[in-house]
């Protein structure tokens, strides 16, 4: 699992992750926001799971809309999959049932045709991919589970959540969670943004509160919204705020209905914004062009109905207007994404919310219990009002040049603000809740003393320090940076007690990652780990591989034990390779004295560092890993220790062994010996369980009869198709075998799910109900066999 495949950090980490995960289940979801390359990890994940699996393994990659079906495939196209698709020929657009290119073993379908059009498919995939799977809940999707339940499955979604509250575990097995959006923003992968928002008062909130019907699927009824939001006061409001905040801009704007994105539209091109509508009813055709359009700057705004809310692929968005309320988290968060993916020339997005919907769901980086909504514990809708009102989120801006005050409009966040907030880990000003359960964890805050002018600190309404400081520069968690009274500087707990000291300084900070930056008296900057009490001239960046992290200081890597290490100088983050319990950092400066596990192999390839994730004392050599992915490492002592995930390290063998102490040659061979017996066994328990899987689905199958379509014969139970028509021909069951025909005159036999377990060269095959079968070879040469 080594393949980079030109992979971000945090897209090779879910990578790695996912195939960990498909050793234990055989259906998993992954969420990640949108904008940070979704169909890219996609892309590698079914290259690399091709890679492996050997030839003739099939893809199916679903998505349901047919802009994303080309966007997939010109992705897998890029990453060697295919030739480029045939546009004239594509998953049912220029006839009804037209068949999809195949590009290799991969093949990318929308569910609408695959839905239409299953009966002429051959063959079995053995990985499903669904695209944007927060819709799989749907009876389309949910066939693929039923029809073909061997396949791996993999749902790829930035919202695993759903209005009514339905979770997914019926279909995924597990979930996997990326970073927040205020991280990837926080690490330069997301833009940061301006959020601008009509008030609590305004006439436009009052309107949208007063919206009360609800449609199908519990969200706001359309047929109302546009009764009440489609008028000319509130067309020329969304106006003035484009003019106001996002002048020259161009942009997406969400509208209401058909006609509401057709008024917004004229209404803006009539005042000087070139503008178009596109909505359902546009053709497919024009669509293109219209967005192709966008891409070039000959359209400034595109103004749809639920059209871009997803998979629309256009980096240089620079602001994203919400004209349409909505109930839906995952709606709110698939638009506001549209702005926030990364481009050359663009410092930030705006994000202007004509509906108030911050309110309700927060700021988009407002973390979200991803868990409890992909499990059903939680819905994707808004949250109480109550609890997002008042929160702190409002910031300090110039008024508008000519003066005026927009009474409609705030400004509830600046891009520099939020930067900011997110690089300190703020979340307050973010309006995130603080623990479980909706209580905010009471913030540790500093307190003055008036007649003595010095500092203490307290929690809630409890003073847990007296006054004693000079000056309280930051605070943060449970801790404080403080200037004592002798004008030396440090960091001390919520008690008190120094955790560091430094001479006298300018200023300190706290930063996000447990960094603090200290100005010193002449006004140049220089950084701590507080982890490690280790200073770096150079502002280091915290990267993190499951619960290890390292910071990446210029051109090399630091680890965070208390035994320092630095990596070779220029070593790109793409070379560190996480393996759910430790990572590995290529390194030559192996220590002569280092043993391998195994001399040869390892001596060519095995030239790393290694952290263990929870061990902090300090970083190892790897001598090698083992059959059942244990390693053994060496420490800067000489001492071997052998790893195992959740189990920490555990002594083996030195190299200056005492007298009755066993050296590491024989003990490494009978690890080996250990290791390759659980791996033996763990491959059996997995062989069992899936034998035992399978005994159950043909006790359940047991009734199939032969089908017929077209020249071709397959099984059937019931309505649902076990083995698909690739056949000449196949006998009615005998027992739990049947008879087939692959060949003219070539016969053999199958179990009743398909498996064969006699391969077609026989002239003629007779089953009886014990088993046994007797195989003409040629006439009167007959070979008998018991199944």
């Amino acid at each position: 699992m080594a393949r980079n495949d030109g992979l971000r950090d945090y897209q090779q980490e879910m990578k790695l992750r996912l195939f960990e995960e498909w050793e234990l289940h055989r259906s998993v979801m992954v969420q990640m926001p949108t904008g940070t390359g979704k169909t890219h990890l996609l892309a590698a994940v079914v290259k690399e799971f091709l890679c492996g699996g050997g030839v003739g393994m099939r893809v199916w990659i679903v998505a349901h809309r047919r802009e994303l079906v080309e966007q997939i495939e010109e992705t897998v196209a890029r990453y060697g999959m295919g030739k480029e698709p045939d546009k004239s020929a594509k998953n049912g657009r220029t006839g009804k049932d037209s068949m999809p290119e195949e590009s290799g073993r991969v093949r990318v379908f929308s569910i609408q045709w695959l839905s239409r059009n299953r009966k002429i498919m051959d063959g079995q995939p053995d990985l499903i991919v669904i695209d944007e799977a927060h819709h799989a809940l749907a009876e389309t999707y949910r066939e693929l589970w039923k029809r073909y339940p061997e396949a791996r499955k993999l749902g790829m979604t930035a919202t695993p959540c759903r209005l009514n509250r339905k979770g997914f575990t019926d279909l995924f097995d597990t979930l996997i969670t990326s970073w927040s959006i205020a991280e990837f923003i926080g690490r330069g992968w997301l833009s940061s943004f301006d959020y601008v928002s009509i008030r609590a008062n305004s006439r436009e909130q009052r309107l949208v509160d007063s919206l009360k019907k609800r449609g199908v699927d519990g969200d706001y009824q359309v047929k109302e919204m546009n009764a009440v939001l489609n008028r000319e006061t509130g067309i020329r409001q969304l106006y003035e705020s484009v003019r106001r905040y996002a002048a020259g801009k161009k942009g997406i704007v969400y509208a209401v209905s058909i006609a509401h994105a057709r008024q917004i539209a004229a209404y803006y091109s009539l005042h000087g914004v070139e503008s178009v509508a596109i909505d359902s009813r546009t053709p497919a055709l024009e669509r293109k062009e219209l967005v192709e359009d966008f891409r070039r700057g000959k359209i400034s705004v595109l103004v749809n109905v639920d059209i871009f809310s997803e998979g629309f692929d256009c980096p240089d968005v620079e602001f994203v207007q919400l004209a349409r309320p909505t109930l839906s988290l995952a709606k709110y968060l698939q638009q506001v994404g549209r702005g926030l993916r990364k481009s050359d020339n663009k410092e930030s997005c705006v994000l202007i919310d004509n509906v108030g919907l911050h309110r309700i769901f927060g700021l988009p980086v407002r973390d979200r219990d991803w868990e409890a909504m992909f499990e059903g514990r939680m819905a994707g809708n808004a949250q109480p009002r109550t609890r997002m009102e008042n929160n702190g989120l409002s910031v300090s801006v110039p008024l508008p040049e000519d003066g005026r005050r927009n009474e409609e409009l705030e400004v509830v966040m600046t891009h520099n603000c939020l930067l900011d907030a997110v690089r300190n880990g703020d979340l307050v000003r973010l309006g995130e809740d603080g623990p479980a359960g909706g209580e905010q964890r009471t913030a540790l805050k500093a307190c003055r003393d008036r007649q003595s002018g010095l500092w203490g600190l307290r929690c809630g309404n409890k003073i847990t320090v007296l006054p004693q400081y000079r000056e309280v520069f930051d605070l943060c968690a449970d801790r404080a940076a403080v200037r004592f009274e002798d004008g030396r500087t440090g960091v001390v707990d919520d008690s008190g007690t120094p955790l560091m000291v430094t001479d006298r300084c300018r200023r300190l900070r706290f930063l996000k990652g447990e960094l603090l930056s200290v100005t010193k008296e002449d006004g140049s900057d220089y950084y701590t780990d507080l982890k490690t009490n280790r200073t770096y001239q150079e502002r280091p960046v915290v990267f993190s591989y499951g619960g290890i992290e390292l910071l990446r200081v210029g051109e090399t890597f630091h680890s965070r034990t208390r035994k320092a290490y630095t990596s070779m100088h220029g070593l790109h983050k793409d070379s560190l390779c996480f393996y759910g319990f430790y990572l590995k950092i290529p390194d030559y400066r192996v220590p002569k004295s280092c043993r391998l596990v195994d001399p040869v192999w390892s001596a060519i390839f095995d030239v790393f560092a290694c952290v263990l994730e929870g061990d902090d004392e300090e970083v190892y050599w790897c001598c090698g890993c083992l059959a059942d992915r244990s390693i053994v490492v060496m420490d800067g002592e000489g001492n071997y220790y052998h790893v195992e995930k959740g189990k920490g390290k555990r002594y083996i063998a030195c190299n200056a062994p005492k007298a009755g102490e066993a050296d590491f040659a024989s003990v490494v061979e009978g690890l080996r010996k250990e290791a390759g017996r659980r791996a033996e066994s763990v491959q059996r328990e997995r062989q069992q369980n899936e034998e035992e899987k399978r005994r159950k689905r043909l006790e359940e199958i047991k009734d199939v009869l032969p089908f017929r379509m077209g020249m071709k014969w397959g099984l059937k139970w019931g309505d649902r198709i076990v083995v698909p028509p690739c056949y000449r021909n196949i006998c009615v069951p005998v027992g739990g075998y049947c008879a087939f025909e692959g060949n003219a005159c070539q016969w053999g036999v199958m179990a009743l799910d398909g498996k064969v377990v006699v391969e077609a060269r026989y002239q003629k095959v007779e089953i009886e109900k014990d088993g046994t079968v007797h195989l003409t070879i040629i006439p009167g040469k007959v070979k008998t066999i018991n199944l």
